[in-house]
Formats: structure tokens, sequence, C-alpha cells
């Protein structure tokens, strides 16, 4: 009898202790549950401890996705999640067939509607992130689509973001992982971008021997010009210097003609007396030059042998 109450106070202990544990439930932070009782929605367990009814409350499970595969847990995680689809084939605007895998950082706001407002969460997630894309990439053509990733993340971030409203879901975040297009496509392209660069080169070329003949022209034009200055500035100061010169020859003659004034007096014209100088130095000159020559002197030559005659009589008065 002994044995039978140890035993019936061990069945006791344990079912006690079954009790306990299935009545306190500890939830973890940035976790929650959600409790049916009977079938029905009773409450939100927040983190901590938490109290319920053994066999009548039930913790209702949620599909979530561990490690690529799909799971039913009762835990429900309220932290950012990031969900990595596999490639799906889309088809551009301008029919250029690629694919496409995408990242999407999404978070449970209301655990209530995450539970009963959809059957399956991340399917639905990846069916709507799936047709969403392929309908903005058919809107866009390749190069487009190749050179746009902000804006294809933008576009499909707001609209998973409003369909996925009423599940109590936040997209926060889209990314495009990876764009694949075809072989053939890439050769083209690559193709494609080597023409660019050479394009580009023979352009860059013909811009440098431009702006070098243009460069020379203009170096060939200063140089003309100032060629022309210094030759304009030589013949000025030429000009000067001859203005100059015959200002000082003019102002000799008439010194000199002055002093001969003075010398000679008022009764002999001093012209006389220069002239014939001139002619006698003339006379010396061709008297040094070739003898065989004729020479004729003109009629008012003897005009100017009365001048030397003059001359002589005003040395003898002298």
């Amino acid at each position: 009898m002994d044995n039978i109450g140890l035993y019936v106070l061990i069945a006791v202990v344990i079912l006690v202790i079954i009790l306990v544990k299935k009545t306190l439930v500890i939830i973890p932070q940035s976790e929650t549950k959600i409790i049916e009782r009977l079938g029905k929605y009773h409450n939100t367990l927040r983190p901590g401890v938490n109290i319920i009814i053994p066999f009548i409350d039930k913790a209702k499970s949620i599909v979530t996705v561990i490690n690529g595969r799909y799971v039913y847990t009762n835990d429900i995680d309220l932290r950012e999640q990031v969900y990595d689809f596999p490639r799906q084939n889309v088809i551009t605007k301008d029919n250029i067939q690629m694919q496409i895998n995408a990242l999407l950082y999404f978070q449970i706001v209301d655990p209530f509607k995450a539970v009963y407002e959809i059957n399956n969460l991340p399917n639905a997630i990846e069916k709507l992130t799936q047709t969403t894309l392929r309908n903005i990439i058919g809107d866009m053509e390749l190069d487009q689509t190749l050179t746009s990733r902000d804006t294809i993340n933008t576009k499909l971030r707001a609209v998973l973001d409003d369909a996925t409203n009423k599940w109590g879901i936040k997209v926060n975040r889209v990314e495009l992982q990876d764009i694949n297009p075809p072989e053939s496509v890439l050769t083209a392209m690559e193709k494609q971008m080597q023409a660019e660069r050479n394009k580009r080169a023979l352009v860059l070329t013909s811009e440098g021997q431009k702006q070098s003949v243009i460069l020379q022209s203009e170096a060939e034009k200063t140089s003309t010009i100032n060629r022309a200055e210094a030759a304009k500035q030589k013949a000025i100061l030429q000009a000067e210097g001859e203005a100059q010169a015959r200002i000082r020859k003019a102002e000799a003659e008439a010194i000199a003609i002055q002093k001969i004034t003075d010398a000679v007096g008022k009764s002999t014209n001093p012209a006389n007396y220069l002239l014939a100088q001139k002619y006698i130095q003339m006379m010396q000159e061709l008297a040094q030059g070739d003898k065989t020559k004729t020479v004729y002197l003109p009629y008012e030559a003897t005009n100017v042998l009365g001048s030397i005659g003059g001359i002589k009589d005003l040395f003898k008065t002298e």
C-alpha cells in the first residue's frame, strides 16, 4: 500500500509539472504566439511569462522558411527577415529572356493578420514578388533593365508593400541580386561596347588632330601678326630715322649757309657759292672716271663758271 501511495504521489507531481509547464509559456524578445481557445482567437502573447489554460488554449501554427524549406511553427518571429528567392525567367519589352533572382527584406508587424489573412505567407510573398517583377521588367527594355536596378527595386518594393499590407507585413527593402541575360546577348553587348570604345577612340583622335590644326593655325596667325607688327615698327623707326637725318642735314646746311653768308657778305649770293662748290666736286669725280667718254655740259654751266670766278675774286679780296 505504501508503494502504491508513493507511485500515486510521483504521478501527481509529474502531472503538476506538466500542467505548470503547459500553463506557463515563456516568450523570447522579438517573438510572439497566437493563442486560440477552443479553436477561436483568444490572445497574442507578449515577450516574457504568459499563462494559458492547458488543453483548452492552443498556439496557432504559421508557415515559415528554414534552410529553403517550408516549415510549420508556433513561434512568430517579429524581426526583419530575408527571403532569397530562386532564379526566375523574365522577358523584357524588346523580347529578351533573362534570369533574375531577388532578395526580399520584410517584417511581420501584425501577427494576427499574418496568421489569419493568408494561408502560406512565404509562398504568397514569393509568388507576388515573381509576378510583380515580371510585370515591371516587361515594361522595360534590356538596356534600361541593366542600368535601372534602383528604379526596379523602388517600384517592386512599393507594389509589394501595398499588396502585403493586409497580411500584416512591412516590406522594407527589395534588392535584385543577379541579372543574367543569355550568352548570345552578352556576346552582342560586348561587341557593341568594343565598337563604342573604338568609336570614342576615333572621335578623341580626330578631336586631338582638330585641336592640333587649330593651334598650329593660331600660332601661324600670331607669328604673322607679330612679323607684320615688327616690320611696321621697323619701317616706322626707319622713317623716323631718315626724317631725323634729313632734319639734321637740313639744319647743318642751314648753319653752313649762314656761315657762308657771314663769310662772303651781302655782295655775293651764298647759293652761287654752294652751287659752284657742288660743280667743282662733280668735275673732280668726272676727272677720276673713264677719260675716253665724252662729257656734255649744259649751257647753264657758264653761269656756274661765273660763280666760280666770283668766288675767286672773293678770295682775292680776302
